[in-house]
């Protein structure tokens, strides 16, 4: 169930945007169902086991879904950010959601251990790929 902090945030963002940000929500709720979603560092965020998983954050040219051990996905597209581990794919459309789609079962199966960073100053496998 979608958290409120999450339902306000969407309900900032113009009508276009809004309605990816609804289908993201359902589609990160389908695929990710143990999940926690909540903003998070002013974004919605998913996390499993307090680990970081996806989120997305409204750009300049729209909507930016990130995964945070995106540049460990094997599956191509993503975009780095950053210099950890995250990358991202811009969702500009409904059929950008169902590309974010293809992402969800590494999302899940791939992790670097985020929750842990500050205090181990270094990323480590959370699970084995």
């Amino acid at each position: 169930m979608t958290g409120a902090d999450i339902i306000k945030y969407n309900q900032g963002l113009a009508e276009a945007e809004r309605k990816l940000a609804r289908a993201l929500v359902e589609l990160f709720e389908a695929k990710l169902s143990s999940a926690e979603g909540k903003v998070w560092h002013g974004h919605p965020v998913w996390f499993l086991n307090g680990n970081p998983v996806c989120g997305y954050s409204l750009k300049k040219a729209g909507l930016e879904v990130l995964f945070w051990s995106g540049k460990s996905f094997a599956t191509a597209g993503l975009r780095p950010i950053g210099k950890y581990q995250a990358a991202g794919i811009s969702v500009e459309s409904i059929h950008d959601v169902a590309k974010v789609e293809s992402y969800m079962a590494e999302a899940q199966s791939v992790q670097w251990d985020y929750k842990n960073l500050p205090k181990l100053r270094k990323l480590e496998k959370l699970t084995d790929f």
